[in-house]
């Protein structure tokens, strides 16, 4: 390849890059944090994957784990509660007929209607970063068997999976995964806070088992609920987001089926009498001697 070549490729590039990035941008979201270029959160994804697999063990090698109960119970708390608060955002426009279930195009608009839904991604988006402190927790108490791949892949993508769709389509079909999303962390968070507590509230989680089920539902309902744009001709919704949404989702179920099928079926096969603690982000399984 010659220097002309050269050339005349980095230009096509750059055009590509300048078409994805300035032209088909919201120029809404321009000044809003994180949201100028797509490497800051690209960088904090890698940052946090070092953290959690490399540089955190190494720094906790010779410690002893630290006693955080109190900050984990404040935490979960909290998180139950931000939680609600974005799912009811988004619960505006999904349960009170603003949007069409079947196809909901992005509202691009200066109305406030437009600019609470572009909100409401952002503040979801946010929360990913949030979730990273799930992970630190694990560090911080030397629960490394807890950072399993799937705990931490799915950490891992998700601020930088949220990116895109703040910055091209801010609202819309997209917002259904958070509404849902959402949802199930106020139930699964409010089972932490509870858990946070100790062995004496054990006998009042008997439904941490339905916390993955529930997980798995909601890959399979958005699933579904992704490929209703692609059989719409007159739907005026990028449907490479769907496609997006669709090995999102797929992905993560398998991930999500297999967690599944390792913690409650095989390992039920072979401990009867324990009873088998679950996290519903992937967080891993401890079995504890029944009471």
């Amino acid at each position: 390849m010659n220097s002309s070549d050269q050339i005349s490729l980095f230009t096509r590039i750059k055009e590509n890059y300048d078409y994805v990035f300035v032209d088909l941008r919201d120029k809404r979201v321009d000044d809003w944090p994180f949201m100028w270029s797509p490497w800051p959160t690209l960088a904090s994804c890698m940052l946090y994957y070092y953290v959690m697999r490399i540089w955190g063990p190494r720094f906790m090698k010779n410690r002893e784990a630290y006693d955080i109960k109190n900050i984990m119970i404040v935490y979960n708390l909290f998180q139950t509660i931000f939680s609600f608060w974005i799912f009811q955002k988004a619960a505006r426009f999904w349960l009170s007929g603003k949007y069409n279930w079947l196809c909901q195009p992005v509202d691009y608009s200066e109305t406030q209607d437009g600019y609470d839904a572009l909100d409401m991604t952002w503040w979801y988006f946010f929360s990913k970063y949030i979730d990273y402190l799930d992970s630190l927790f694990f560090v911080l108490r030397k629960k490394f068997g807890h950072l399993s791949t799937l705990h931490v892949v799915h950490h891992g993508i998700m601020p930088f999976t949220a990116w895109w769709g703040i910055r091209f389509v801010g609202g819309g079909h997209t917002t259904f995964c958070g509404f849902l999303n959402m949802g199930v962390h106020v139930v699964m968070y409010f089972y932490y806070f509870l858990s946070a507590f100790g062995p004496r509230f054990q006998k009042y989680l008997w439904w941490k088992r339905y916390l993955t089920t529930l997980q798995l539902v909601q890959f399979v309902t958005f699933f579904i609920h992704a490929t209703l744009p692609l059989f719409q001709n007159d739907c005026n919704f990028p449907k490479v987001f769907s496609y997006v949404i669709l090995f999102h989702g797929g992905m993560f179920f398998v991930m999500f089926l297999h967690f599944y099928i390792q913690a409650y079926i095989k390992k039920g096969q072979k401990v009867k009498k324990d009873v088998v603690t679950t996290d519903i982000n992937a967080n891993g399984v401890k079995p504890i001697k029944a009471e």
